[in-house]
C-alpha cells in the first residue's frame, strides 16, 4: 500500500511562484528571439562574434537579452530544488523567495538589455542573490530537520 504525499499548507503558493518561473523564461525567450530577428543573427548561432556586436548594436543587444536568459537558465536548477526543499516545511517563505527571484531576473533582463551589462546588478542582479540564499539556507535547514526527523 502507498503512502500518500500530503502537502503543507500553503503550497498551492508554491506552485503560483514555481510558475513564475516558467513566465520568466518564456518572456525572455521571446525577448531573446526578437533581438535575434533584429540583429540578424541567425539559428543555430548562440550569441553574435565579437566583431559583429562591436560594429552592430543591434547584434551587442541580441548578445546581452541572450546572456540574461542564459544565465537565468543556469540558476533554473538551483532555484527550483531550493524551492521545493524549502516548501516541505516553509511553503510561504519559498513561494516569497522563489516568486521574488522571478521579480528580479525582470529588473536584471531590462537592466542587461539596455546595452550596458553593469545595469543588470543596478536593475536586480544583486537583489536577485538574496532570496536565492535564503532558498540555499532554508532548504539546507528543511533537510537537516527531515533527516533528523524534526
Amino acid at each position: 500500500m502507498s503512502t500518500p504525499i500530503v502537502l503543507p499548507a500553503g503550497f498551492a503558493y508554491v506552485g503560483a511562484a514555481l510558475v513564475s518561473t516558467v513566465w520568466l523564461i518564456t518572456w525572455q525567450a521571446i525577448t531573446v528571439s526578437g533581438y535575434r530577428k533584429k540583429s540578424g543573427i541567425e539559428y543555430p548561432r548562440l550569441y553574435a562574434e565579437k566583431a559583429e556586436a562591436q560594429a552592430s548594436q543591434a547584434a551587442h543587444l541580441f548578445n546581452c537579452a541572450q546572456r540574461a536568459h542564459q544565465n537565468t537558465l543556469e540558476h533554473m536548477p538551483l532555484i527550483l530544488t531550493t524551492t521545493l526543499v524549502t516548501a516541505v516545511k516553509y511553503p510561504l517563505l519559498a513561494a516569497a523567495a522563489c516568486a521574488f527571484w522571478s521579480f528580479t531576473r525582470v529588473l536584471y533582463t531590462v537592466g542587461y538589455t539596455t546595452g550596458d551589462p553593469a545595469k543588470r546588478n543596478t536593475r536586480g542582479g544583486i537583489l536577485g542573490e538574496i532570496p536565492l540564499f535564503g532558498l540555499i539556507l532554508g532548504s539546507t535547514y528543511t533537510a537537516y530537520q527531515l533527516v533528523l526527523g524534526a
